[in-house]
């Protein structure tokens, strides 16, 4: 693959669990590939019948299978102009309670499970629903459940600035992964590949929850030259027709860089780029699946 940005990283996993990495090995912020971390790591709480997919949330009228796929009806953060505002100005990142008020998030914005909104508010939740039914907190309750048994090296959970002192963020400085509320994995784009390489040889899930994760809600509005079937399962972005035919896995953009984690088959891919130029860093995934 020809480097032709101002930096850039890929990695492929064979069908036999080999890695080929091109560009920088230092790692790399996931950006929303963390939900699919956040995805995996409640599923297994499910098999462990710590947590349920489908009875209610306590307290709310939503369940954890609607908020892995983003039909929960909460609003999300990203149209805030004082959120971007604040993330440019280098400021700390408010506390929860400001966000959820600022967003007047206990007021849904449609019934739970009858319409589709990306909701980075909705795995805020779902990591905090790990949280409780683990009696962990979220760096470790990921560390056991996705990043040991997938057999990651470099995966962690970012929490402060220092965190990221030795991550490549492309063009950004004195960023607070504090302001992915729901959590900013970092890692190599080799350990980013392999867990999804892990998820599709059944390291990681048993069959029936595997396939409750490929049920995608079809999402036509999304059309584009990479996704022209695009759906959304429990964590993960796929095709609606034969999910298991076409690349699946979790696209991610923040301040600086983009990355795109996909798999097809038994082959895993991941490219990352700085700047986060919209849908070459899937072209590329894709190239690299084919």
């Amino acid at each position: 693959m020809t480097v032709r940005y101002d930096m850039e990283s890929s990695a492929l996993i064979n069908e036999a669990g080999d890695a080929t990495l091109s560009g920088i090995s230092e790692p790399v912020p996931w950006w929303s590939f963390t939900k699919t971390v956040l995805a995996i790591a409640s599923l297994r709480l499910v098999e462990s019948g710590a947590l349920a997919l489908n009875e209610p949330i306590e307290g709310e009228r939503f369940n954890l299978r609607q908020l892995l796929r983003h039909e929960a009806g909460l609003p999300d953060y990203g149209p805030l102009p004082r959120y971007h505002q604040d993330v440019a100005a280098g400021k700390s990142p408010w506390p929860v309670h400001e966000l959820l008020a600022a967003l007047d998030a206990g007021r849904l914005r449609y019934e739970p499970g009858t319409d589709w909104a990306y909701s980075n508010v909705g795995y805020l939740k779902v990591g905090q629903l790990i949280e409780r039914a683990s009696g962990l907190t979220l760096a470790v309750a990921l560390r056991r459940l996705v990043f040991a048994p997938a057999g990651l090296m470099t995966a962690c959970l970012a929490t402060t600035p220092t965190d990221l002192a030795r991550v490549r963020m492309g063009s950004a400085t004195g960023y607070h992964p504090g302001w992915v509320y729901h959590g900013l994995v970092t890692g190599t784009v080799v350990d980013a590949a392999r867990l999804l390489w892990a998820l599709m040889t059944d390291r990681l899930l048993e069959p029936e929850t595997m396939a409750a994760m490929l049920e995608g809600r079809p999402l036509p509005q999304h059309r584009d030259a990479n996704f022209p079937d695009p759906a959304y399962g429990l964590g993960l972005m796929l095709w609606a027709n034969n999910p298991l035919d076409h690349p699946l896995g979790h696209s991610g953009e923040g301040p600086g860089s983009r990355i795109a984690v996909y798999a097809r088959g038994r082959k895993a891919a991941a490219v990352w780029m700085a700047p986060p130029l919209y849908g070459i860093a899937e072209a590329e995934t894709f190239g690299l699946l084919s």
